[in-house]
């Protein structure tokens, strides 16, 4: 939740800074926002890679174990394509890019900004990617604060697919207090490889 209300204040500080001209620099005739999503990208590469417990992870999971992180993106992707049915400005693809971030709010937003911009303008590719950003800060903070409720009523895996890349960090110690730490593995699990799929879905409904 901290981590949440941290990126939120950063947010609106850029919003405010960006309405009131203060940038030292035009971020229209750079590349940092580019520049940023290399190191996102680097970022995801290094978490993954420098695990300590991945070997454990993958020698404890059992193939069935597929269906979760599955689950999640088939039904992340079928609730945001029903969203559009209610964002008459936006296509169906362009929701399922949104809900594609899985609550990984920061490279998301980056790189549907980055994807849109040559073929809707940066004005309206900053404002999806300002969708993408809230949309999955929610989903992360709704995790966060609803993962009781979840495994009470939807089971132990619930929360799991809830939380989307965050099932293998910020929500973790709450995945393990309610669902059992059987389940940190899998959670884990799940969040890698959720976490690998955002830069491919992204990209993919960008283009569409």
């Amino acid at each position: 939740m901290k981590g949440s209300i941290i990126v939120l204040l950063f947010f609106a500080a850029g919003c405010l800074l960006g309405v009131m001209g203060w940038l030292p620099f035009n971020p229209e005739g750079s590349n940092l926002t580019l520049y940023m999503l290399y190191a996102l990208m680097l970022q995801v590469g290094l978490s993954i890679g420098s695990s300590k417990d991945l070997k454990f992870i993958v020698g404890s999971l059992r193939p069935k174990y597929l269906l979760i992180p599955l689950g999640t993106v088939c039904g992340t992707l079928l609730f945001s394509a029903l969203a559009s049915l209610l964002l008459s400005r936006w296509s169906i693809f362009d929701c399922m890019a949104v809900g594609s971030g899985f609550a990984y709010y920061s490279l998301s937003s980056i790189l549907i900004t980055q994807f849109k911009e040559p073929s809707i303008g940066l004005q309206l590719a900053t404002e999806l990617g300002t969708i993408a950003l809230l949309a999955n800060i929610f989903r992360e903070m709704m995790a966060l604060l609803g993962t009781p409720l979840l495994c009470k009523y939807f089971g132990k895996l619930a929360p799991i697919s809830a939380a989307g890349v965050n099932s293998m960090d910020v929500v973790l110690p709450l995945i393990t207090r309610y669902s059992g730490k059987d389940m940190m593995p899998v959670a884990i699990f799940h969040g890698i490889l959720i976490d690998m799929s955002v830069p491919f879905f992204v990209s993919l409904f960008c283009r569409l």
